[in-house]
């Protein structure tokens, strides 16, 4: 058993409205040292694969099948045993 984290963030490329809302209120709020934020979402999945190398697999699959839209996301993963 495996636990995948997977972070997911709009590619450079694409604005980012709720960072920069967020941004915007941190600065209302006097964070001025605050210079970008960007918002993403973090998914956890308990994986029953066999063995690290399929639950890479697993991942990869299930990113490209419904988890990330490749168009504006990009992702990253870190997988751990449960």
């Amino acid at each position: 058993m495996f636990i995948a984290r997977i972070n997911v963030t709009l590619k450079e490329s694409v604005l980012d409205p709720q960072g920069n809302t967020v941004k915007g209120t941190l600065r209302e709020l006097g964070e001025n040292s605050v210079q970008d934020v960007r918002v993403g979402k973090y998914i956890e999945v308990k994986l029953d694969s066999p063995d690290l190398a399929s639950a890479q697999k697993d991942v990869e699959r299930l990113c490209e099948k419904l988890l990330v839209n490749h168009v504006i996301e990009t992702y990253r993963s870190e997988i751990v045993p449960a």
